[in-house]
C-alpha cells in the first residue's frame, strides 16, 4: 500500500491497513463502517421522562433544561419543528468541544464548528453579531477550550430570551407538565 498513513496521527499504519483490507474485501459492507458524526437518537432509551415538577423548573432555567437528556431531546424536537435547531446544535457542539483533550482533535473540531455554524453562508449559520464573529475568528487562530465561549454565551442568551419561552408554550412542553 502507498505510504499515505504518515499523515494520520490517530491511527496506526497496521490499523489503517486492516480497515482498508475490510473495505476492499467487502465493498457492500463499507456503508456499515461509516459512522455518522454525533448522531444520537432523539430520546435516548435510558432517559427517564421527567416528573412534572422537574419539567416545571425548566420554565425559569434554560441550563436545567439543557442538563436533562430528556429535556434536551424534547427542546431539540421542538426547535426542529420550527426549523430553528441550529442554535441548540451549535451550543451542544461547543459543549462537546470543551471536553476535548488533544490539540489535534480540538483544531479539527474547531474547524468543523466554524464551517458548520459560524462562517458566512454556513449550512447551519447561527445568528451572531459581527463583533462576536470577529472575536471567535481571532480565537480560532490558536484554538483553545474557550475559543467559542463568547459566541456560545450569545447563543445561550438568544435561546433563553427567544426559544425557551416559545418552547414553554408548545405542545412538546405542555405534555411534560401534565
Amino acid at each position: 500500500l502507498p505510504r499515505f498513513h504518515a499523515n494520520l496521527p490517530h491511527a496506526g499504519a497496521k490499523e489503517i491497513k486492516i480497515k482498508l483490507g475490510i473495505l476492499l474485501q467487502k465493498p457492500d459492507s463499507a456503508v456499515d463502517l461509516v459512522i455518522p458524526y454525533n448522531e444520537k437518537p432523539e430520546r435516548p432509551a435510558k432517559t427517564q421522562k421527567p416528573s412534572p415538577d422537574e419539567a416545571l423548573q425548566w420554565r425559569d432555567s434554560l441550563d436545567k433544561l439543557l442538563q436533562n437528556d430528556y429535556g434536551l431531546a424534547s427542546f431539540k424536537s421542538f426547535l426542529k419543528s420550527e426549523f430553528s435547531e441550529e442554535n441548540l446544535e451549535f451550543w451542544v457542539a461547543c459543549e462537546d468541544y470543551k471536553k476535548l483533550k488533544s490539540p489535534a482533535k480540538m483544531a479539527e473540531k474547531a474547524k468543523q464548528i466554524y464551517e458548520e455554524f459560524i462562517q458566512t453562508e454556513a449550512p447551519k449559520e447561527v445568528n451572531i453579531d459581527h463583533f462576536t464573529k470577529d472575536i471567535t475568528m481571532k480565537n480560532l487562530v490558536e484554538p483553545s477550550l474557550s475559543s467559542f465561549d463568547v459566541a456560545q454565551k450569545r447563543i445561550h442568551a438568544l435561546m433563553e430570551k427567544d426559544s425557551l419561552p416559545r418552547f414553554v408554550r408548545s405542545e412538546f412542553y405542555q405534555e411534560l407538565i401534565k
